[in-house]
């Protein structure tokens, strides 16, 4: 039994003969759509329907504003927007014809950025073979078939055999090719 010593009352079915007429229970309604559970004057928290209206218009402003902000930063983005005044639907146009242009430059770009790593490849492949040539025409004259004892470096003055090559001034040749500096490639 619980409180008071009573039964509780069957919800469904007709009360049994003689009885009492049962008092009317009414199930809780479930909280409105939207509204918090803990509301209510249960729980000391009373927001107005004016207050909930408020908080909502802040909200809604709130997101207006960002959308107005963004599209003022879209417009000031596009070149031939920068600085007018024009409807929402013109940026749009204007901001897709410029993206379309960018695309196109961008893949111009990239395709002369190809060509030039090719050429480069080209270049560098001439530049090995010449040197390789070159090497081979030094050795040829550093060798010659007479047995003369005077050689000739590659600015044209004469040298010794036995000095090991060395020429005597000070501002010889270095025997070793200077270094190439490499065209870096970055990834697009």
């Amino acid at each position: 039994m619980v409180g008071g010593g009573k039964a509780a009352a069957p919800l469904l079915g007709p009360p049994p003969a003689g009885a009492p007429p049962a008092p009317l229970q009414v199930p809780a309604l479930p909280p409105a759509a939207g509204s918090h559970p803990r509301a209510g004057p249960c729980h000391g928290e009373t927001e107005s329907a004016a207050d909930k209206r408020a908080h909502h218009n802040a909200l809604e402003r709130k997101r207006r504003d960002h959308i107005k902000d963004s599209f003022h930063s879209l417009r000031d983005s596009v070149p031939s927007l920068q600085g007018e005044k024009a409807s929402r639907a013109q940026i749009l146009d204007k901001a897709t014809e410029y993206i379309q242009y960018m695309r196109r430059k961008n893949h111009t770009h990239q395709q002369d950025i190809d060509d030039l790593k090719r050429q480069n490849a080209l270049l560098e492949q001439q530049v090995r073979a010449l040197e390789k040539a070159r090497s081979s025409a030094q050795l040829q004259a550093n060798y010659p078939s007479s047995d003369n004892s005077l050689y000739t470096n590659p600015k044209g003055s004469a040298i010794s055999a036995f000095d090991g090559g060395s020429d005597s001034s000070s501002d010889s040749e270095p025997e070793e090719p200077q270094s190439r500096k490499k065209l870096r490639m970055e990834a697009s």
